[in-house]
């Protein structure tokens, strides 16, 4: 840097930071304040306006973390302030990392109604523009002492975490102090000042040195520096302002980048904090939006998480009340069409349906507003059935930024056509400014320009601005910026634009944009798919347990008029739906988020199970035999698919164990499994098929432990190098055989697994359920499948399909998805031939392959089972916890679709004597019937949401179990849709529906029933 700009440049810092911004508030009169500390968790308004105070001044101490404290503030505006403008100043003991991290308070009249928030961004209260003098007043504020541990991830701070970081409520001593509380009058034209020099020093530094621009900006900022009486910066305002505004009105150039400015605050639902407190997190960010809405008419601000919008109705009407009234006139833009901004790898299909469904319903119903955006900045991948999900929900564009964080592989694009697993295309932007949380600062613009990937073809891109993760949301500051910068020489110009002003500028501007086909996958936060297995099993089996208490509820409904649950389905969807929020289902929050996740889906569990009891019950009618459910789309052991049959008893016995060697053998003329004494399968034998599944000289169900110290995330990242250290644990303590199959017993560390391994007759699938007792610190657990089969990719099961991967590592992109995501199943075959192995809860998965001397080719499969990160929940996935696994032998696509329902789908037996006639079926095992629901509506219409799972095109007759009126192909918010591609493909006869589907279609149908009870 020139030494005159680097001077110029640290006196311009200096006079900012020590003359000008404190001279905006320079006259000031201390306030009055006292404190009443709640004792326990948060109270409603009217306990804090109507609670006991005490006096305190500046210095007290307060806030134990996670408690509240309530601040009474007091004071009368000095006569001789009359016509000024006068602020509360405010300082509870914040720190400088930003806004959401770090004490925070929502400010409340006496009347008990919100006037914004404070943070150590937004630091101010109004009180008089203009003051009259001598008006007296009081604010309450609800301050939350939460403790900053937002850069808690840094390995080297592992052995100083506080002992309360996972706690929940008090705990420790105060950790804030009172700093300032002060009454003083807002000096407008220091202010504006500040702002012109703080835009103008940005711009200055990011231009080329050899630009004329550069220097005419640095003299034209020192002369105004000549110009500020440091000892009157007040009386010398408006001069230096008018030194300064030639350079300011200079335009941009015509063919200088467009950027739309989205006011956003991403306030993640849960994560360094419960839930609770994001509650009163939405309702400080969005007091503060509607309070900048009031003096900013131009400024726009866009809302995404409908849930977020949900609890401000419930905990805090007033607020949402002004929201609605924003919404109104234009400037609060309800965005995103999602419940919340959920994880999107092991989120299940239907849910991610009821994702869209929910969250585009509640805008609709509050706000009269069809969202056509999904708006996804902070989600860890993104699957690649999205595509068409999204426009099966009306929704035309995508957002994320999340990609931006590859490790390895730099995205090619920032505005570009996604293309989905079935073929739909999606118009998709990421923001070439790389943050969603961006200030409208001149080296943000800078890189955005410099970073946009698609310069040759188009000219804009989007800059969402405004503090967020802890939320807090935009300021007066950034909308200074923004103003400043709508045209401004040497800038790409800004505008305050709303998503969808941005979408159809950017779509005209570029319509044949490149395409990326299949999933986004983001070369980071993989660990994301194992950590904190609890909460992913108890999202897996409510996902599961929905759709049984939606079928058996509507096939009850129908067959018997048993009373739909409409409401508790509606309520407890939105609670699975809550809890998919990408720092939970991932594993990445606190303890105390993960503790209140694990009762709640266990409290889900049972209402879901009451649910399923008494629809199966009003259905299998009176008598003393026994009455067997089964729920998956695929018949079963002589029980048709969705339905019922009396049936004695479980035909499928296990195979008894027959001791061979030191080991033993299941063999049930499908299939032979040997175990050697430890406990480790030597051979997997395709008796159909006469070949081996085992590689030669490999042993399979070997468990492996790792080092698992991620360089920088604990709890969101697997590195590649955990590799580098490997303990295969082959010793046994025992192995035995025991009703049911083989027993084996291992420990190691401080930790002990119990797996029950097991064959059943007719079946070829060998199932291992797991019990661990896990006390392992920064380590990863997986359990290897060598296979001997040459497979080039592997299929592995998604929402509504399954996507292929390449198990090899011809390039970088390749190489990098070294661990990824599967539901159900992860199959590999070769033709003719395959092997799939299916889970109950396992989502992060890996394949290698090896070349052996006998030149045949060895591909291991393996499930990461547990890790035990440190951050941010320093007892992650410690205890016990069962899982269960399996490998089905001679599988293809078919089979591993079927097992992988099968695995997560259990039989159920009631008492009764009617068989139940499954009020759908569909003639070809392509056609998976994943949803049997009655209409939201209350129509009493019959809901069926399918997919084709193989791969191909396929055609089939779906019947009806019910005389049928009419059927109608709707979206997924059960709306009819056109004609359109779906004119041929179905057709009614009589009870019959003939359906043609393309690859991975999903087709949504309502069917009216003919009902005479």
């Amino acid at each position: 840097m020139h030494s005159k700009q680097r001077l110029t440049e640290q006196r311009l810092v200096r006079v900012l930071d020590q003359r000008i911004r404190p001279a905006v508030h320079a006259r000031t009169v201390p306030l009055e304040v006292a404190i009443w500390n709640v004792p326990g968790e948060p109270v409603p308004v009217a306990d804090g306006l109507a609670a006991p105070y005490r006096p305190v001044g500046p210095g007290h101490r307060w806030g134990p973390p996670w408690t509240t404290s309530w601040f009474r503030i007091s004071g009368r505006v000095p006569e001789e302030w009359a016509g000024r403008r006068v602020e509360a100043v405010i300082d509870i003991g914040f720190n400088l990392t930003g806004a959401g991290f770090s004490s925070e308070g929502l400010v409340y009249r006496a009347d008990g109604s919100a006037v914004k928030a404070l943070n150590p961004r937004n630091a101010y209260i109004p009180v008089a523009d203009p003051a009259v003098g001598g008006e007296e007043f009081t604010y309450y504020i609800e301050a939350a002492a939460n403790p900053n541990l937002s850069d808690d991830h840094v390995p080297s701070r592992m052995g100083d975490r506080p002992s309360w970081l996972s706690g929940t409520g008090i705990a420790g001593a105060p950790i804030y102090q009172l700093l300032r509380l002060d009454l003083a009058v807002f000096d407008t034209q220091v202010w504006e000042l500040a702002q012109d020099l703080d835009v103008l020093g940005a711009l200055m530094r990011e231009l080329p040195e050899a630009e004329p621009r550069r220097w005419q900006i640095l003299q034209t900022i020192e002369r105004a520096l000549d110009t500020i009486d440091l000892q009157d910066v007040c009386g010398s305002a408006v001069a230096a302002r008018e030194v300064l505004r030639p350079v300011l009105a200079a335009p941009a150039a015509p063919s200088a980048h467009r950027m739309s400015a989205v006011g956003h605050a991403h306030i993640d639902t849960a994560w360094l904090w419960p839930l609770r407190e994001t509650v009163r997190k939405v309702a400080r960010t969005f007091s503060n939006v509607t309070h900048l809405m009031d003096d900013h008419p131009g400024f726009r601000f866009a809302v995404s998480q409908a849930q977020q919008l949900a609890w401000l109705k419930e905990h805090r009407p007033e607020v949402y009340g002004r929201v609605q009234e924003k919404a109104r006139t234009g400037q609060f833009l309800p965005v995103g069409s999602l419940w919340v901004e959920p994880d999107t790898n092991i989120i299940g299909g239907e849910a991610l349906a009821r994702q869209l469904i929910h969250g585009k319903r509640f805008y609709l119903d509050e706000f009269g507003v069809e969202t056509k955006e999904v708006w996804l900045p902070d989600t860890f991948g993104y699957n690649a059935a999205m595509p068409q999900l999204m426009k099966l929900a009306g929704v035309r564009w995508f957002l994320t930024q999340k990609i931006s964080w590859n490790t390895t592989n730099k995205f090619p694009h920032h505005t570009f056509w996604w293309e989905g697993v079935d073929g739909t295309r999606i118009f998709s932007h990421f923001p070439p400014v790389d943050t969603y949380n961006a200030e409208i600062t001149g080296a943000e613009l800078a890189h955005a320009v410099r970073n946009f990937q698609d310069k040759e073809a188009a000219n804009s891109s989007l800059l969402p601005f405004g503090y967020g993760d802890g939320g807090g949301g935009p300021t007066r500051e950034m909308l200074a910026r923004a103003a400043r910068l709508e045209d401004l020489e040497g800038s790409p110009r800004v505008a305050i634009e709303s998503p969808a002003d941005f979408f159809e500028r950017a779509h005209a501007e570029y319509p044949d944009a490149p395409v990326w086909l299949g999933e986004l996958y983001l070369e980071f936060h993989r660990g994301t798919l194992t950590s904190q297995l609890r909460t992913k099993q108890g999202n897996r089996r409510c996902e599961h347990l929905l759709r049984e208490a939606e079928l058996w509820s509507a096939t009850a409904a129908v067959r018997t008029g048993f009373a739909y649950p409409y409401e508790d389905l509606d309520r407890l969807w939105k609670t699975v739906l809550l809890h998919q929020f990408h720092d939970i289902l991932p594993g990445s929050s606190i303890g105390w988020v993960h503790r209140e996740a694990e009762a709640t889906y266990a409290a889900v569990t049972a209402e879901l199970h009451r649910i399923v009891d008494a629809a199966q019950c009003a259905m299998a009618g009176e008598g003393e035999g026994r009455v067997v459910f089964n729920a998956s789309p695929f018949t079963r052991d002589g029980i048709p698919a969705l339905g019922a049959s009396l049936r004695p008893e479980t035909p499928s016995r296990p195979v008894v164990p027959s001791p061979h060697g030191d080991g033993f053998v299941l063999d049930n003329g499908l299939v032979r499994i040997r175990i050697d004494g430890r406990g480790l399968v030597t051979s997997a034998y395709d008796s159909t098929a006469g070949r081996e599944t085992v590689a030669p000289g490999a042993v399979a169900n070997l468990l492996q432990l790792h080092q698992d110290f991620p360089n920088e995330y604990d709890a969101w990242d697997i590195d590649e190098f955990y590799r580098n250290t490997v303990h295969d644990l082959l010793d046994a303590a025992s192995v035995s055989a025991v009703e049911g199959g083989i027993r084996i017993v291992r420990t190691f560390g401080n930790s002990r697994i119990e797996q029950l391994i097991s064959l059943s007759e007719g079946s070829r699938r060998l199932d291992i359920d797991t019990g661990i007792d896990w006390h392992e610190k920064e380590k990863l657990l997986k359990a290897a499948f060598p296979l001997d089969l040459r497979a080039d990719h592997s299929s592995a099961e998604i929402p509504f399909g399954h996507v292929q991967r390449p198990t090899h590592t011809n390039t970088s992109w390749d190489a990098a998805k070294f661990e990824f995501c599967a539901h159900r199943f992860l199959h590999l075959g070769e033709r003719g031939w395959g092997a799939a192995v299916v889970n109950d809860s396992t989502y992060g998965h890996e394949v290698t392959r090896d070349v052996r001397t006998d030149g045949g080719t060895t591909t291991t499969v393996r499930l990461s089972l547990l890790r035990a990160p440190r951050f941010p929940d320093p007892d992650a996935d410690q205890g016990r916890h069962r899982l269960r696994y399996g490998l089905v032998i001679g599988a293809d696509i078919a089979d591993a679709v079927r097992e992988g329902y099968a695995f997560n789908q259990a039989e159920r037996a009631v008492s009764g004597s009617a068989e139940v006639v499954p009020l759908v079926t569909t003639d070809n095992p392509a056609v998976v019937v994943e949803t049997v629901k009655l209409a939201d509506d209350r129509s009493g219409d019959v809901v069926v949401r399918l997919y084709e799972g193989h791969g191909g095109r396929a055609r089939t007759v779906l019947a009806t179990g019910f005389p049928l009126v009419s059927v109608a192909v709707t979206d997924l918010l059960e709306r009819e849709v056109g004609p359109g591609e779906c004119a041929d493909a179905v057709r009614r006869d009589g009870r019959q529906v003939h359906l043609a589907l393309r690859p991975f279609q999903i087709l949504t149908l309502r069917l009216r029933a003919a009902l005479d009870r």
